[in-house]
């Protein structure tokens, strides 16, 4: 069994907390969710999830690397925009006393 949360266990978790909705709902809601997330991330914003944590799209400068396979060629590593994630208060307040040995 995985530590991995999953987004169906997402949608069985509200399913169980309101048992009046439909999974098929939850699914699609969750779904929807999501998809508004990457969207506003693919258009370059930040998204804001109070006391939970920020998205932050940020450009990560070009730079040069090697292949590991060939370490005696440089190769160029374009610039590109990567999604960097801050937790927000609560959240770290929730890590903070977690079980470091269990942690891979």
């Amino acid at each position: 069994m995985s530590n991995n949360l999953t987004k169906r266990d997402i949608v069985l978790r509200i399913f169980e907390k309101t048992k009046d909705i439909p999974q098929s709902k939850i699914q699609d809601t969750v779904q929807m969710t999501l998809d508004i997330i990457l969207d506003a991330l693919a258009e370059g914003r930040n998204v804001e999830l109070r006391n939970f944590g920020v998205f932050e799209v940020q450009k990560r400068k070009a730079r040069v690397g090697r292949n590991p396979n060939r370490p005696e060629t440089d190769v160029v590593i374009p610039t590109r925009a990567v999604v960097k994630f801050k937790a927000g208060k609560v959240l770290k307040a929730k890590i903070k006393d977690i079980d470091l040995e269990g942690l891979d």
